[in-house]
């Protein structure tokens, strides 16, 4: 939870899910991309004046780029973390089974770190069975993590949001 001392700041948010829980946490000025780190970086441009002062909300060790962006443009940013993704382990049994039973037609990648995470964690055995699934990613850096993996295709959303993503079933 962020403080509510900055509540009054004006808070980017990448995409309509985050920016619906901002304005639910009491933040006023909830500005949504919908989009990635670009057109929020984009957005912020059009929508503030030069210097003003801005909330990046984030991952734990996310957004560091955005910030050196934003801030390269003369904004004022206070970078907080709001969520930490944390990566399992190892690969989950119900996936396990799912692959094996020939139960899926696609698998939805919404960050290239996820895609990453699925690549490493696949065991080798189940890689004959992603032939007959789709991989789908939110973008370009998901598919890059992908396509060394033998998927029937992969394929990648118009645009870097869940509505995009959700388009290619």
């Amino acid at each position: 939870m962020l403080p509510t001392s900055l509540h009054g700041l004006p808070l980017l948010a990448v995409g309509a899910a985050t920016a619906r829980r901002a304005r639910e946490a009491g933040f006023e000025s909830v500005l949504s991309a919908d989009g990635d780190a670009a057109a929020l970086a984009a957005l912020a441009a059009r929508s503030l004046g030069p210097g003003a002062r801005l909330l990046l909300a984030v991952g734990a060790g996310q957004g560091a780029a955005l910030v050196a962006a934003l801030r390269a443009g003369g904004f004022r940013v206070h970078r907080r973390t709001a969520y930490a993704a944390r990566p399992v382990a190892e690969f989950p049994r119900e996936a396990q089974a799912a692959l094996r039973a020939g139960a899926l037609r696609a698998a939805l990648f919404l960050s290239a770190e996820t895609a990453r995470a699925f690549a490493r964690l696949l065991p080798v055995p189940l890689l004959p069975h992603l032939a007959g699934v789709d991989a789908l990613a939110i973008g370009e850096p998901a598919a890059a993590a992908l396509r060394p993996l033998p998927w029937r295709r992969v394929r990648v959303s118009a645009s870097p949001t869940l509505d995009g993503i959700l388009a290619l079933l």
